[in-house]
């Protein structure tokens, strides 16, 4: 696909020169500290519903994004007018931003101390998914609705496909020079039954339009949506005549995906440190963490280790370095069930007396300012396996793919529906269940746990939609899960 005239999505010497001009500018206003940051994005969204193309959607914007420290206070400001005159603009904007914000400072901003780094990165990429032509792209949609519908009973067939790349450039005061280029891609199929009561769906390879990864159109064609479509259609329109989960208090198994989910609501939004530190209750509400539980507070079962790891390749919340210069890092937060760390910036951390940020900023375009965002944050590998979960379970459920959510404010009481369920009977799987859904409160659920997968059912699942701060930014996430069991879980609750 071509980009649009005046948004150059690749790097030159006169976008570096640029975003030089920026922070020689913003010095000059007043600035003790700057970082600008050039980026262009280009995207592409195919859509297919019952062998038609619904939407293909393409488009590619650029800017350059300045954020300063002046008189102790953070300003921001960007423009998509890359000529040497409007970045001059913006730059002496952002200070004034910042100056106009002390008088509600309560305490002037510090910032961690990093290594300068002057580097490129690239994302691991086989076949370049902007290259593959859209008649390939539609075809494999559209034999994906092909096979669904083939299918009787089943009412709708969809399939979708996103592709992004992300080009940037970062220059700071400090002196780190850093260009990234990262290619993400994702695909997936819906079905859904419906009857004359109610709808019911499954999706492959998970919900909210499939999966998604730092990789190129590779990633797509090894998930085999047309080989998955009957299955995934049966199955939608099997639920339609399945028996209600029932509310009980049992034993309950969750797959891999759901588990992702779990992790990245529960566990993910309540370790980021501006969430502790009350920087984003406004809209992302706190958490039930603090500063202090550090070490001391038992998260979950000695099952439980989780880790925050930017540096696995291909994961959909890998980088090479953040939008503050720092690099991907690989941190245990949960060990063992206690709860040893945050994940921080270089303001944040040195506020509860870390030496260093752990790599977290990101902002989701040039227009606005880098948050804490997750990275790759993984519920590591156990020793048990699916299959011995279930063998080993008298009576219980076991759940897959999530369909819906809540969770409080704090990160404590939630609610998750899944697509699709099994009984478990002296353990075997037995009748699927419809509408199955699970309660609970995040510590209690995490120490129940007592089996979690081993190395060879893990996978990174990439999450496309996370939302967070204001004006809303969406992040691109990824989480490493195996199936995990759970005792005593209150199953089939509703309203």
């Amino acid at each position: 696909m071509g980009a649009p005239i005046g948004y150059p999505t690749r790097m030159d010497t006169f976008l570096r020169e640029l975003t030089e001009r920026a922070l020689d500018v913003a010095r000059s206003a007043g600035a003790t500290y700057a970082d600008a940051r050039y980026l262009a994005e280009e995207w592409e969204s195919v859509d297919a519903q019952d062998q038609i193309v619904q939407s293909v959607d393409r488009g590619v914007t650029a800017g350059i994004g300045i954020r300063v420290i002046a008189d102790g206070a953070w300003g921001f400001a960007g423009t998509a007018r890359l000529e040497a005159g409007d970045v001059e603009a913006a730059a002496r904007l952002a200070v004034e931003i910042a100056r106009s914000s002390v008088p509600l400072l309560k305490s002037p901003v510090r910032l961690a101390e990093e290594p300068v780094v002057d580097t490129t990165w690239t994302s691991p990429v086989i076949e370049d998914p902007f290259a593959v032509s859209l008649e390939e792209k539609i075809a494999l949609l559209l034999d994906s609705t092909k096979r669904m519908q083939e299918v009787a009973g089943l009412s709708i067939a969809e399939a979708s496909m996103d592709l992004w790349r992300r080009t940037s450039f970062l220059a700071t005061t400090d002196g780190s020079r850093i260009e990234q280029t990262i290619t993400q891609s994702g695909a997936g199929i819906r079905a859904l039954a419906i009857n004359d009561h109610e709808v019911q769906q499954r999706s492959y390879p998970n919900s909210f339009r499939g999966h998604y990864a730092n990789r190129g159109f590779e990633h797509i064609r090894a998930m085999e949506l047309p080989s998955n479509a009957a299955r995934i259609a049966s199955e939608a329109v099997e639920l339609l005549s399945a028996p209600e989960c029932p509310s009980i208090d049992t034993t309950l198994v969750l797959d891999a995906p759901q588990l992702a989910l779990q992790v990245h609501e529960s566990i993910g939004h309540p370790i980021e440190l501006d969430r502790v530190l009350g920087m984003e209750a406004a809209y992302a509400g706190t958490s039930f963490l603090t500063p202090g539980d550090r070490g001391r507070v038992r998260y979950g079962s000695d099952q439980i280790t989780i880790t925050a790891d930017a540096t696995i390749e291909g994961a959909l919340g890998s980088f090479g370095y953040d939008d503050e210069g720092v690099a991907a890092q690989s941190d245990v937060v949960i060990e063992n069930g206690i709860f040893k760390k945050f994940i921080s910036s270089r303001e944040t951390a040195p506020e509860i007396g870390e030496e260093r940020s752990n790599g977290t900023m990101r902002a989701s375009g040039w227009d606005v300012i880098p948050l804490i965002r997750m990275t790759n944050i993984n519920l590591m590998p156990g020793s048990s396996s699916l299959d011995e979960m279930i063998s080993t379970t008298d009576d219980g459920i076991f759940m897959s793919t999530n369909q819906s959510w809540s969770i409080d404010d704090k990160r404590v009481n939630f609610q998750f529906g899944t697509e699709i369920a099994w009984e478990i009977k002296n353990g075997s799987l037995g009748r699927m269940l419809r509408n199955p859904n699970y309660a609970g409160k995040t510590v209690d659920f995490w120490s129940s746990c007592d089996a979690v997968g081993g190395p060879e059912e893990w996978g990174v699942w990439g999450t496309p939609n996370c939302g967070k701060g204001q004006p809303g930014q969406t992040a691109r996430v990824a989480h490493g899960t195996a199936p995990a069991r759970f005792r005593g879980v209150r199953v089939g609750v509703h309203g």
